[in-house]
């Protein structure tokens, strides 16, 4: 039997992708790609923001909030507006070994990576990479899949 942790998300910072309310599953995975969104924990809460890049990757944020990695710019059409956000870490900024940096989709009002006070999210703080809404019903369907 397999057990998929369940988490229901509250707030805004995943919008439109994920709205308050949406409750959604996740699967233990230690392979995280650019796009993956993950669950972890940070100060006894769970977060949920989006992969945006991994070990030993540079990224970039341009003032109107255009994302690069590795001096390549990003495609995130799961994003409405671009935003630089809370951001006061020097950029460019290169992802410390085993960990990710992350970012929500609603970036005007998201705390993350672009955050010292987040950071970038280690192995050990990774809930799991989340792969269903299960809740709205209406609203069933797969995350996290990679359109090539």
């Amino acid at each position: 039997m397999m057990i998929l942790p369940i988490f229901r998300i509250y707030g805004s910072s995943m919008n439109p992708t994920l709205e308050e309310g949406n409750v959604v599953a996740a699967v233990k995975n230690e392979n995280m790609k650019q796009g993956d969104l993950v669950a972890f924990y940070f100060n006894n809460k769970i977060l949920v923001k989006r992969v945006i890049a991994t070990s030993g990757q540079w990224v970039n944020i341009d003032d109107d909030g255009t994302v690069y990695v590795d001096d390549k710019k990003i495609d995130e059409p799961y994003i409405q507006n671009k935003s630089m956000g809370s951001c006061d870490i020097a950029l460019p900024y290169q992802v410390p070994d085993g960990k990710v940096f992350v970012m929500g989709d609603h970036r005007d009002v998201s705390i993350d990576s672009r955050s010292k006070a987040v950071g970038c999210v280690s192995q050990e703080q990774i809930a799991g990479k989340l792969v269903l809404r299960i809740w709205p019903l209406k609203g069933i369907e797969l995350l996290n899949v990679h359109h090539n």
